[in-house]
This record gives structure tokens, sequence and C-alpha cells, in this order.
């Protein structure tokens, strides 16, 4: 029972429990602990501009010359955006169908805005006016108004350009591209010691929740958990699991030689401290080596499946909680919104809350301060979407190899079936493959 205290995932169950207690025995005072929760968000979101420049551009950077990998290149964007339309639609389809939110019926006007004020303000900037004006507003004024503003997109777009001009450069870029990287690993450290006060943060959260409107609103989040954990699995196992067929190799097999990796993932809510092993993995098991260093570190950033869904399912449960009347035209909106603001969001736990209030703001009548909501069962839907987003980057590799022809079959089907050792050496990665 101590060890299980001292954990992360402990302390934020024994929080969880504690802020459901706050607000059955003393609602006045568990509504006064909703700072923790605007506190917790606003420092996460504070490190996520420059985090995620970071990881895109040592995703680009990382892998190699433009020209000889463009084909690669071409055939990953592809495979990322049709796979993240159909978990965004997936997400949207089961939130419409199943209506988690119905019944909480939330004042947004009882919801303190004053933590997500600034970023709502350039949210709500981007997506006013219309398309043209939507993305003349991607350009940030400058380059450093885009990371004082936090503006996600802004950062996402000059990460792109900035990525691709080191790899233009080529070794004269590389001491750049090593920099950036170690300054990755340093806002890494960061996050860990910000994610430490994920229990403060989920204790005001569900304190606020429960005294504010009763214990009955547990029933809709724990729904909301629920049909996310659920829209995963059928991702994972049902459009994955066709994904592996076609490859001609199985998802199972995979999941099982990888079965280390998730355990750490599932640990931590993180894919990150996994990236060298797993790309080991798929190397020794048959994948180019080009095509593991490319789709891998790129998928981290554009290839978000249980990330996408989340957005959608969370954004119209906000919607449902806080009887908000959303058209057809309305989710079509939040679904293109969404195959733009998904990009870029990283699977550290915290960048769902700032790209989620960004995807908000493309409905202006969906109160984007709903997503306080959200926050109280954030750190549990961040487990799923973690593993989630690693399966689909794995699965995503061995499908893309095998679409250029850069997987050996035969070695993958003796690796994933044992025939083969399955402990190949991660360090011979070298630095530039991972952290």
């Amino acid at each position: 029972m101590f060890r299980f205290a001292r954990s992360l995932f402990g302390q934020v169950v024994i929080a969880l429990v504690l802020g459901v207690a706050a607000g059955l025995l003393a609602p006045e005072f568990a509504i006064k602990l909703k700072p923790l929760g605007d506190g917790f968000i606003k420092l996460i979101k504070m490190i996520i501009p420059v985090l995620v420049f970071c990881v895109v551009v040592h995703g680009i950077a990382g892998a190699g010359d433009l020209k000889r990998v463009g084909r690669v290149g071409v055939k990953a964007l592809v495979y990322f955006e049709v796979l993240t339309t159909v978990a965004l639609a997936l997400g949207l389809l089961l939130a419409w169908w199943f209506q988690p939110g119905v019944g909480m019926n939330v004042d947004p006007k009882a919801l303190d805005a004053s933590a997500m004020s600034a970023y709502a303000s350039n949210a709500d900037k981007l997506t006013s006016g219309g398309t043209v004006d939507f993305l003349l507003k991607l350009i940030p004024t400058t380059v450093v108004s885009a990371f004082a503003t936090g503006d996600v997109l802004q950062v996402l777009l000059f990460a792109v350009l900035f990525g691709c001009a080191l790899t233009l450069l080529g070794d004269t870029g590389q001491p750049v591209a090593q920099l950036v990287d170690t300054l990755s690993l340093v806002l890494f450290k960061i996050m860990g010691i910000l994610i430490k006060l994920a229990p403060l943060g989920v204790l005001g959260a569900i304190a606020f929740t429960v005294g504010r409107y009763g214990v009955g609103s547990l029933k809709q989040l724990g729904m909301l958990v629920a049909l996310f954990y659920g829209a995963v699995l059928f991702f994972v196992f049902v459009v994955l699991g066709l994904v592996m067929r076609l490859s001609g190799l199985s998802l199972w097999k995979l999941l099982r030689y990888l079965r280390e990796e998730l355990a750490v993932v599932f640990a931590t809510t993180s894919s990150d401290s996994v990236l060298p092993q797993v790309m080991a993995k798929l190397r020794h098991m048959g994948v180019r080596d080009s095509t593991v260093g490319l789709v891998i570190p790129t998928g981290y950033s554009f290839n978000l499946d249980a990330f996408s869904i989340y957005i959608t399912l969370a954004a119209v449960f906000i919607a449902q909680a806080t009887n908000t009347p959303v058209s057809t035209a309305d989710l079509l909106t939040i679904l293109a919104i969404a195959l733009v603001t998904s990009k870029g969001a990283h699977g550290v736990p915290g960048s769902a809350i700032v790209v989620l209030a960004a995807t908000l703001h493309a409905i202006p009548a969906i109160p984007a301060i709903g997503l306080v909501l959200v926050l109280s069962v954030d750190w549990f839907m961040g487990i799923a979407r973690a593993l989630g987003n690693l399966i689909g980057n794995c699965v995503a590799t061995v499908a893309i190899a095998a679409w250029e022809g850069d997987i050996d079959r035969e070695r993958a089907r003796r690796v994933l079936d044992g025939d083969l050792p399955a402990m190949p050496d991660a360090a011979a990665l070298g630095h530039a493959d991972g952290r």
C-alpha cells in the first residue's frame, strides 16, 4: 500500500478519492479548490509551444535528405491523414451516438475562465473569419510572437519550416539540430517535474466538479472515460488490426513483441521514454533503417490516432455538458479544424488540454472553459492516449514499410513468432535516432 501511495498513479487515485469526498462532504470548500486545477493547466500550457517546436524539428531533421526520403515521406503523410481522419470521425460518431455529456447541465458562466483567458483569446482569433483568414492567421507576425502567445498552430508552422531548413543544410545544420535535441531533453525533464503536480490538479478539478454539480456528474465523466477507452480499443483492434492484416502480419503478435514498452507507457502515460527501444525493435524485425528513422519520429507529432479520437469526443462532450446545440455543420467544422490542431500535439500529459481549447474555438458557441470538466479525468484518459498513439505509430511504420517494400516479411514473422531473439541492442541506435 505504501509503494502504491508513493507512485504518481497512486497519488492521482488518492487525489481523485479525496476530491470526491471533499465535493460531497464540504461542497463550498471543494469549490474553492478549483485554482489547483487551473494552476496545473497554466503550468502545462507554459511549456507546450517550445516542446512542440523541439519535437517536430527533431523528427524532420532526423529524417535525413529530404529528396532521398521524399517518397516515403509522402506515403507517410497520406497514411497519417487517412488514419487521423478515421480516428477523428470515430470520436465524433461515438459522442453523437452515446451522448456522454447529456444530463450534466453545466452553466459555463459559473466556470472561472481566468486560467484560459490568454490562450482562449488567441484561439478565438485563429478561428474567426473565413477560411482564407484562418489560413493567414496560421502565419505568426514574428517568430517570437508565436511562442509568446502560446499559439500551437503558428509554432507548428515555424517548426516544420525550421526542420526542413536544417535538413537541407545537411552537416552544416547538425550543431543546431543537436542543440534543439538537447533542449528537448531539458524540456522533458521540466515536464516530468510539472507532472508530479498532477495529483493537486486532479484534486482541485474533481473537487470543484463534484462540489458544484454533485456526485451525479461523476456518472457522465465515468461514461466519457469508458467510452474513450472503448473507442481506442476498437480503433486498435479493428482499424489497425485490418492495416496489419493487409501488411501480412499479426497485430496481436506485434503487441506481444512490444509488451515491455507498452507497460512503460501505461505507467508513465508518455511514449517518449520508449522511443529508442521501439525504433530498435522495429529495425530488429526487418524494417529498413531509413523508414524507421523517418516514420517513427514524424509520427510522434503527426500521427496521433488516440489523441485525435480524444479531441472530437471531448469537444462534443463539452457541448453536451453545457447544453450547447451542435449541428451537423458544426460537427464537420470540428472535424476539419481538428485535422489541423491535432498535428504537433505530443503524447506528453497536458498538451491535450491546450490543443482541445484551440479546437473548441472553431465553434464559438461551445464554451472552451468547459474543458475544466475534462481535466478531472484527463490523467486517466492520457493512459489510453499514449498507448493508442504508440501502437498507431508502430503499425504505421510496418504498413508504410510494406507499402514501400522496406520490410523483410519473413524475418518479421520469425521475430514476432519468437523464432528469433527479441532483444536488440538499443544502444546501436545512436544519439540521432532517439533519446
